[in-house]
């Protein structure tokens, strides 16, 4: 109780500094470029540059600068107008950076809460939230803070764990929050609130999942209209489940695409239908989602093995699904599941995708270009980080023609731009 109470103080005291470090005017306005949450602006790993490189030198593409002060941690990036915000460590605290888009170096930082130590990796795992002039942030801790994003002072926090009776899983929660419309969406898994929504502006409940009790997983939310039933839909422990969003009622569960290790992978959602997947031997199944009465009821349309995606997520592209299945890179067929190719590329690892091409992250240190085509892998290029003795398990992003590649305390910010 000692140690806790000395953490609040010294939490106190971070924030003061973490604001009279910050700079007062509000960050630029948001421009092409941006890319303000979890897998861009959808949710989709898709980014919407245009004019980028089509092959690269072969030592790689040039790295505009690099930092080595963002701690332990394995979350990718926030980017709004000059700035980045990135979570990581500083001593003790899990803690949210803000940086100078330019150059990399930091305009303030806040403490967040206590940093958890686990075998597999230290620190939060997840990403930043940009909404309007506020940031959310959830720790590996279960610690939930919305912050100004100009200068990191705290507008409201809570714990959802200790909130919502939920039990932090075993390797540290790696949610990124969701903004959708007035509410913020989180999965805290507890008693009656495996999901629940808050109000964005001051963190009072707005409803909990009354009946849906699973404990949280290791992704995030997304949300989709279907039939005019806006839909939360995530993993839990369990299961890939939605929930209405105006009022939290569980609609449907399926634990065919569940596993009952870790369910990592962000969904992915077009055209009134589905993919969830997992590893550890599962597989993926694509939903078809229909509205009856108010309500989205759910129907396999086909499951497949041959995409058993762990942490690294997917891209759907002109009708097709890239992602590893375990190690290994493969291009399915969105509608009906059919194995286009697969290839070892990079090895296992995370993706995003811009202007045609596949942006690989091998989680061995490897970084890899590919183009996105059915016909097969076609590479344009592949360059090697350092090794820090952990593997790279943060998403690449592609933003302002810039590749950023974060690994542990290291973010690089790569010129991918075409001459």
């Amino acid at each position: 109780m000692r140690l806790n109470r000395l953490f609040a103080h010294l939490l106190i005291l971070t924030l003061a500094v973490a604001v009279t470090a910050g700079t007062t005017g509000a960050p630029a306005p948001s421009v092409v470029g941006d890319w303000p949450q979890w897998r861009g602006a959808e949710r989709n790993g898709l980014s919407k540059e245009t004019g980028l490189l089509k092959l690269w030198p072969e030592s790689g593409p040039k790295a505009n600068w690099t930092i080595s002060s963002l701690g332990e941690g394995y979350g990718s990036l926030a980017i709004k107008g000059d700035r980045i915000y990135v979570q990581g460590s500083n001593g003790s605290a899990s803690t949210i950076f803000c940086l100078n888009r330019a150059d990399g170096k930091t305009i303030w930082s806040a403490a967040l809460g206590p940093k958890v130590d686990e075998g597999r990796g230290n620190g939060p795992r997840a990403t930043p939230t940009l909404d309007d002039d506020r940031i959310y942030v959830l720790t590996e801790n279960g610690d939930l803070a919305c912050l100004r994003a100009n200068n990191g002072s705290p507008i409201w926090r809570k714990n959802i764990l200790k909130e919502f009776g939920g039990s932090n899983p075993h390797w540290l929660i790696s949610e990124s929050p969701l903004v959708d419309g007035n509410k913020l969406i989180v999965s805290p898994g507890g008693k009656d609130a495996s999901i629940v929504a808050l109000d964005k502006m001051n963190g009072q409940v707005i409803w909990k999942t009354a009946g849906l009790s699973d404990g949280p997983a290791y992704s995030s939310c997304i949300a989709a209209d279907i039939g005019g039933v806006r839909t939360i839909m995530n993993f839990t422990a369990r299961a890939a489940v939605g929930v209405r969003a105006s009022d939290g009622k569980p609609m449907w569960s399926y634990d065919r695409a569940a596993n009952g290790t870790a369910n990592c992978t962000t969904p992915i959602f077009a055209d009134n239908k589905v993919f969830f997947s997992s590893a550890y031997g599962t597989g993926g199944a694509l939903l078809g989602l229909s509205a009856q009465g108010g309500e989205v009821k759910s129907q396999e349309i086909y499951f497949t093995k041959e995409m058993m995606n762990h942490h690294g997520g997917m891209v759907l592209v002109n009708g097709y699904l890239y992602g590893f299945s375990n190690s290994i890179l493969t291009c399915l067929e969105f509608a009906t599941g059919k194995k286009m190719w697969a290839h070892r590329s990079v090895g296992k690892g995370s993706l995003t995708y811009a202007d045609g091409m596949l942006y690989l992250f091998g989680e061995t240190n490897k970084v890899g270009l590919a183009e996105a085509t059915p016909t097969g892998y076609v590479e344009k290029g592949t360059f090697t980080i350092n090794d820090l003795g952990k593997p790279t398990w943060a998403h690449p992003v592609v933003a302002g023609g810039k590749l950023y590649i974060r690994n542990q305390n290291m973010l690089t910010a790569y010129d991918v731009k075409g001459k």
